[in-house]
């Protein structure tokens, strides 16, 4: 396992990120989706997310829906705070519909990028157990694309969205193994 001065001298790191970058935070990641009624449903009930904000851009035919795991508690009331409050979180899940996909018998769905050709490739969540999760994910009749004891890379899984994208599931408390593998 790399120590964390190995890391930050790997070719190509900027070991002393430019003072401007000071208060920036990776904020989402966009999937382009299908149908917002069964994407909605996966992620707020299978995933356990929470709906943060939905813009909807009419003139332009299509919504934003930003999910992420907050409490209800903390999620401001107020539409436009909200939408602030929203940009400001780390790691949202932002979804675009754009209208019209979900009933159009033409449309073939969006790459996920883990077909050829390969390019993007998943998000990832965090579980308190990954074998309880994945229990509860094949009861509810989630596709998983790898069961946490399929291949070489044990106790992780992979899960599949409504449209084909994959879900990394994973436990952080045991992932430290990852640090050695192929080693």
């Amino acid at each position: 396992m790399a120590s964390l001065a190995e890391l930050q001298s790997t070719p190509g790191v900027c070991a002393n990120p430019d003072p401007a970058t000071q208060g920036f935070v990776f904020q989402q990641t966009m999937y382009r989706i299908r149908d917002p009624v069964k994407s909605l449903d996966f992620y707020t009930r299978v995933l356990g997310m929470r709906l943060l904000s939905k813009l909807d851009f009419s003139d332009m035919k299509f919504s934003l829906y930003f999910l992420g795991y907050e409490d209800l508690k903390d999620i401001p009331e107020d539409a436009g705070d909200r939408t602030v409050w929203m940009f400001r979180r780390k790691a949202c899940l932002e979804l675009t519909h754009n209208w019209g996909t979900e009933s159009d018998p033409a449309f073939a769905g969006y790459h996920n990028g883990n077909s050829d050709p390969r390019g993007y490739g998943h998000i990832g969540i965090s579980v308190p157990d990954v074998y309880a999760a994945c229990k509860r994910f094949e009861e509810l009749g989630v596709e998983f694309q790898k069961r946490p004891d399929d291949g070489k890379m044990k106790g992780l899984a992979f899960i599949r969205d409504p449209d084909g994208y994959w879900i990394e599931v994973l436990n952080a408390d045991n992932s430290r193994q990852f640090a050695t593998w192929g080693k």
